[in-house]
């Protein structure tokens, strides 16, 4: 085989006159070039964690000190105030040096000394910046003169050309809110759900928390924030995320679609072509942190960027009681799913990534390959699927050894996983209703067994051309991969582009080395626990209901006319959808950020109010006039906000309460109070997809580059799960997921109703639609 035979470096023969070398001058090229590419690449982590270290001060700005310090040397006066003097008494090589290489020694230690100095002080009195939050209170559209004073120290502070990780090290801690605070929001927000005896119970209930424990389990809780980047995220990762012993597969794992209406090309392996090459230059750029800082949008006030280190080359590995996470510095190779069939696909040659063009031959040859899946091997990948104890102790027996233990090595190991599919998905203009709902099922769970659930993500790649990717969720949130999926959408469509016939541009080396089937020895014990696992998987896929349409009648445009936030408005519409749908509250769950501060992740906005449930009130009934409902409305808007706001900067309620439960459970006490608070269910799960690079796409000269979003499972099993997209000015996506085995929910239903509370509530502005 040609692959094989370019392995070799050099092959020997034994002859009379001795050994004969017969050394392979382009594998030995192609050794010198790739360990070339790995010392470039730790070189380039060494200078950007230096670059990132001193940030916000600049490697230049020390040269700019030890000048100064020269100077005022040379001019005879003493900046030190006599410091450079004592260093220069203690230095420990003063009799090797001349008086005068002593001072110049001393003066070098001194500046050296003051610029980390001045870079602490920089980093510190940024940090105090970036801890205030009012300018997130003040009306939209007017802005105090503390702001726009603190915006202008922010500038000054911030350093100049930041690289992606430049302002974590300035990132303020997360608060942790006090304890009376918690207990009167968290009332507040059941109080639409309770009548007025379970009210009155749950006060009791808190209040005797509140006194009682709360205090102590607060005082380990503030220990934690003191010493710990944040205090929430890795037990939020750890017991939310890792600790979970139900399949991942639905309950966690998200997906994102292709475009709507564009297909850039209908050949399947040219598409793969270049989106895996887009892909693999954003993870160029992620490596060498060229991503620009992640900032709150339309500004200059940066986000936590921790979240991206673990976008590639990252899998979720099992364990009996709770999984790892396992991220490799570098990886060199992709793992591809076809028929069954796994094969290891190089992304390197010559020390240079394969370019589209060539990632296209590779894909052609794994379509062109028409042997059979080994025995086991076409759906192993539902161990993957299944419960997580069983894929634990499967991987303990099955994988610990031998030509398993390298295979899954690789796959483990891989840049991300790639699935070509054999079949074709999409929006069809002759049944949108039912193409969508089968294109958000396919990505979220496809087969069951043609995606590798434990990777960062799964990349797929459908028959007509169509793409979309399945995401695990524990080592990031949804914006991050939305972020990289931006950029691949973009780079794809108008950088690479294609030629005439639909296939990728560029040349193809010659020595190109082919795919490499992975082989696998899986005995028939394993089969039937990978059977078990399917069968598993397959009954959770099958018991998904999935609506996912686009809503056109209008969008953000319209609804800012109404002087209201777009977001409070889909929401207050989803309260007014659901008390429609089901004749009563619930709780809610709305997903938001805490990434101003370090190491951030989500906090949760209980979008179900006082306020928002009598709007909901008024609507349904007859006697309101719209000029109270619209009144309470407002009210019920700008509610949501200010939670919004609290959430994002630190006085949530949930994360709070999750880590008081977590203390308390360490500490070996039990609190009825935090019991019942963390088994309520969340029965209406919703989140944003938000767009973060408009600049990519130009919706006005091509309105049809529109993205469709992405969504996820239901989270109760008689609840909905509720993802939307704002797109453009005239364009909302939603994808809506449920339950069959629910008798009180219906997909289809639930969207009807969401499409009429949008109507309704617009009608309330009477504001002109043209």
């Amino acid at each position: 085989m040609a692959e094989a035979h370019q392995a070799v470096a050099f092959q020997f023969t034994v002859t009379p006159d001795g050994i004969d070398l017969q050394l392979s001058h382009e594998a030995l090229k192609q050794i010198y070039l790739s360990g070339l590419r790995s010392w470039k690449k730790k070189l380039a982590r060494l200078k950007n964690s230096f670059i990132t270290g001193v940030y916000p001060a600049s490697p230049s700005s020390w040269l700019f000190v030890v000048i100064a310090i020269m100077g005022t040397l040379y001019a005879r006066v003493d900046p030190s105030m006599g410091m450079i003097g004592k260093i220069k008494e203690h230095l420990p090589l003063s009799s090797y040096l001349s008086h005068q290489g002593q001072s110049i020694l001393s003066a070098l230690l001194f500046a050296t000394a003051l610029w980390f100095a001045l870079i602490m002080t920089m980093r510190f009195i940024l940090k105090q910046l970036l801890s205030y939050h009012g300018w997130m209170y003040e009306q939209h559209g007017k802005m105090s003169a503390v702001t726009k004073l603190w915006l202008t120290f922010v500038k000054i502070f911030s350093g100049r050309k930041p690289m992606l990780y430049s302002y974590q090290a300035a990132l303020p801690r997360l608060p942790v809110p006090g304890i009376k605070e918690t207990m009167q929001r968290y009332l507040e927000s059941v109080r639409p759900l309770m009548n007025d005896e379970e009210f009155k119970r749950m006060t009791a209930l808190a209040k005797d928390f509140e006194l009682k424990l709360a205090p102590k389990l607060q005082w380990y809780l503030k220990l934690k924030s003191w010493w710990a980047a944040n205090y929430v995220s890795d037990w939020w990762e750890e017991y939310i995320y890792l600790r979970g012993r139900s399949p991942i597969m639905v309950n966690s794992n998200y997906y994102a679609m292709d475009f709507l209406y564009v297909t850039p090309t209908p050949v399947q392996v040219a598409r793969a072509g270049n989106t895996v090459h887009a892909i693999l230059l954003y993870r160029r750029k992620v490596t060498r942190e060229e991503l620009k800082p992640s900032r709150v949008p339309g500004s200059i006030i940066p986000l936590c960027s921790a979240q991206w280190e673990r976008t590639f080359n990252t899998t979720r590995i099992p364990g009996l009681e709770t999984d790892t996470i396992q991220h490799y510095a570098d990886s060199k190779h992709i793992v591809v799913y076809h028929k069954g069939r796994f094969f290891r696909v190089s992304v390197y040659h010559g020390g240079r990534l394969l370019n589209p063009k060539e990632l296209e031959l590779q894909f052609q040859h794994i379509l062109n390959d028409s042997s059979l899946p080994q025995p086991g091997e076409e759906k192993l990948a539902a161990l993957t699927a299944g419960e997580r104890t069983t894929w634990a102790k499967a991987r303990k027996s099955y994988f610990r050894s031998g030509k398993n233990l390298q295979s899954l090595d690789l796959v483990e190991k891989a840049a991300f996983f790639v699935t070509l599919q054999d079949d074709e998905e999409g929006l069809r203009t002759e049944d949108p209703v039912n193409s969508l709902d089968a294109y958000a099922k396919s990505l979220l769970h496809g087969k069951c067994y043609d995606r590798w659930f434990d990777k960062s993500f799964t990349f797929v790649v459908f028959k007509n051309g169509k793409v979309g990717l399945n995401a695990e969720h524990s080592w990031a949130d949804a914006p991050i991969i939305g972020h990289m999926w931006e950029s691949v959408l973009a780079t794809d469509s108008f950088q690479l582009g294609y030629d005439d016939d639909g296939h990728c541009k560029g040349q193809v080396e010659p020595t190109l080395p082919l795919p490499q089937r992975i082989q696998w020895d899986i005995s028939e014990e394993c089969q039937e626990i990978i059977q078990n696992s399917l069968n598993v998987a397959q009954a959770l896929a099958n018991d998904v209901d999935f609506h996912t349409f686009p809503f056109k009648e209008f969008g953000k445009g319209l609804i800012k006319k109404c002087k209201t936030s777009p977001d409070a408005f889909i929401q207050i519409a989803l309260q007014l959808a659901h008390f429609r749908d089901k004749g009563k509250f619930c709780l809610t769950y709305e997903a938001s950020m805490t990434r101003l501060f370090r190491e951030g992740r989500t906090e949760t906005v209980r979008s179900c109010t006082v306020e928002s449930s009598n709007f909901v009130k008024s609507m349904m009934a007859a006697s309101s006039t719209n000029e109270e409902r619209l009144k309470l409305f407002r009210l019920a808007a700008e509610k949501h906000q200010m939670l919004y706001r609290n959430a994002m900067t630190g006085a949530g309620i949930d994360r709070h309460l999750f880590c008081l439960y977590v203390v308390s459970k360490y500490l070996g006490v039990d609190s009825p109070f935090l019991k019942e608070v963390l088994s309520e269910p969340w029965r209406l799960s919703t989140s944003q997809t938000p767009i973060q690079q408009t600049e990519l796409f130009d919706l006005v000269n091509h309105p049809e580059y529109v993205s469709c979003g992405g969504g996820f499972g239901p989270v109760a099993d008689d609840g909905y799960g509720v993802s939307y997209i704002i797109v453009g000015e005239n364009l909302i996506n939603f994808h809506i997921s449920c339950k069959v085995s629910s008798h009180e929910t219906d997909s289809h239903r639930f969207g009807n109703h969401i499409r009429l509370a949008l109507h309704d509530i617009l009608a309330l502005f009477k504001v002109d639609k043209s």
